[in-house]
């Protein structure tokens, strides 16, 4: 069995080296860009990735073969390293522990994490540097922001040399499923911003991985031909995209009577809820697998579609993953706890993402004996429209970076296509000082056709089930025919 990786290292990737410095290659010009991504590309995989990446990949592929008894183990071993470190290390995790009762050497099985107290976002939110570990030094940490699902800005930190060669592992097995291979030439719709002009750009390439980045952001119907225009000239081997934007896509070429001519080995859906109605339709009009797969950027647990089954596995080598109890819908939260992430362990962490788990007739019809989901629901495809008719995926907005540092909860309002109210809860640190640079932030993913007004509040609007939601819209195409 492949070792548990949970050893410190100092051996940090270029990517995470060169990670700070994104936004100013960004910056440079096209030509210069080229000139260096290219010559990035064909650096070694182990200098771009790091040396635990080819660990990581071995680890991914070997875990398809483990009986019960060898997931047991390593899940085991796992979990007691990320206790102890925790326990040792994180003065949060220490008190929590205490006032809990919890003690790390009284877990004998995996199942007896059940004793142990649940982390919440809020914790992340209030208690950030006490969950850091005081062992590892702050040059190991890579700090990150999501809204995820929800719309409730989570800071957290990754372990520089681990999280993402880790990462790029486990999706490289994962998309093998659907046929991927390194090298492969891929077009990607998943939130980049190509321009913040209605009229501007919609793609460029991507020199470090020779893929075609395309805008989320200019998806109109009098621009659909050109994406499909760019798509067929660059050939990709597959597309990888939010479900929403693929699914405009396919149903523009419906529509209009057109096919799809460029053969693709598969689309690659992700951060998005796709139906399986929804996946039907990819696989008709692009003629090949839509494969599905369910993560997120605290990197946590990871799930994904198999090599035959359409249920999403949750891999039990990537963190140890618990059920919620079901709710009026039977659908359950996932709880996740991270394994060899020890800059900043997340034990039972509530996602806030529900999944409705799959209910074989015995475990050996399952492709893989891991806990298995039917659907992940909660992540819903919606949209804010501009003024000119822009359908922008809140998924594609998601912030990766501080920008939404200190606040509790954000949320936009909108009611008149091209103007939105941004709802937030502010956190006692937050000053009114930044919001012109949120709003600056804001506008360059917006574009030119949008206004942003801002507005404190002191709770957001909710779900029925009480989950917070990125959007609250009173426009009519807010959630456009067919992707409900």
């Amino acid at each position: 069995m492949v070792s548990c990786l949970s050893r410190p290292t100092h051996r940090v990737s270029l990517e995470d080296k060169l990670y700070p410095l994104l936004d100013s290659y960004n910056a440079l010009p096209r030509w210069l860009q080229s000139v260096l991504g290219t010559a990035y590309r064909h650096l070694p995989q182990g200098w771009r990735y790091g040396a635990r990446y080819g660990e990581f990949k071995k680890l991914a592929t070997a875990g398809e073969t483990w009986t019960g008894e060898g997931i047991h183990d390593y899940q085991l071993r796992q979990l007691r390293a990320v206790l102890h470190h925790a326990a040792n290390h994180c003065p949060f995790y220490q008190r929590s522990f205490l006032r809990a009762g919890f003690r790390p050497e009284n877990l004998h099985i995996p199942s007896d994490l059940k004793h142990c107290p649940l982390l919440e976002k809020q914790q992340l939110q209030e208690h950030l540097n006490d969950l850091v570990s005081a062992e590892i030094p702050a040059s190991r940490r890579l700090y990150m922001t999501t809204g995820g699902s929800t719309g409730v800005p989570v800071g957290f930190y990754l372990q520089k040399g681990i999280s993402r060669p880790k990462e790029q592992a486990f999706l490289d097995a994962m998309w093998r499923r659907a046929g991927y291979f390194d090298g492969a030439r891929l077009a990607v719709i998943r939130g980049h911003v190509t321009s913040s002009r209605t009229e501007g750009r919609i793609a460029h390439s991507d020199a470090t991985r020779d893929w075609l980045m395309l805008s989320s952001y200019h998806l109109t119907l009098e621009r659909l031909p050109e994406y499909l225009e760019t798509l067929e000239k660059f050939k990709p081997d597959f597309l990888h995209a939010y479900p929403s934007a693929a699914l405009q896509l396919a149903e523009y070429l419906e529509k209009s009577g057109q096919t799809w001519r460029s053969p693709l080995r598969a689309l690659l859906c992700g951060s998005e809820r796709l139906t399986l109605p929804q996946k039907r339709l990819l696989e008709r009009v692009f003629n090949c697998r839509t494969y599905r797969w369910y993560g997120h950027s605290e990197r946590v647990v990871l799930a994904g579609e198999g090599a035959q089954s359409e249920l999403f596995y949750f891999f039990p080598q990537y963190g140890f993953v618990e059920f919620g109890p079901p709710n009026e819908e039977g659908l359950r939260e996932v709880i996740g706890t991270s394994f060899h992430n020890l800059v900043m362990p997340l034990i039972r962490y509530r996602t806030g993402d529900y999944v409705r788990l799959a209910e074989p007739e015995s475990p050996a019809s399952l492709e893989y004996p891991w806990p298995a989901a039917v659907d992940v629901a909660g992540r819903e495809q919606e949209f804010l429209i501009s003024a000119t008719g822009r359908r922008i995926s809140l998924t594609a907005f998601n912030m990766h970076d501080p920008v939404f540092d200190d606040l509790y909860a954000v949320q936009f309002y909108q009611d008149q296509p091209g103007v939105a109210e941004l709802r937030y809860v502010a956190g006692p640190k937050f000053q009114d000082s930044r919001l012109d640079h949120i709003q600056e932030r804001i506008r360059r993913k917006l574009g030119d056709d949008f206004r942003i007004a801002f507005r404190e509040v002191k709770a957001v609007e909710k779900t029925p089930r009480g989950k917070h939601r990125w959007l609250v819209s009173q426009l009519p195409e807010s959630n456009p025919e067919g992707l409900s």
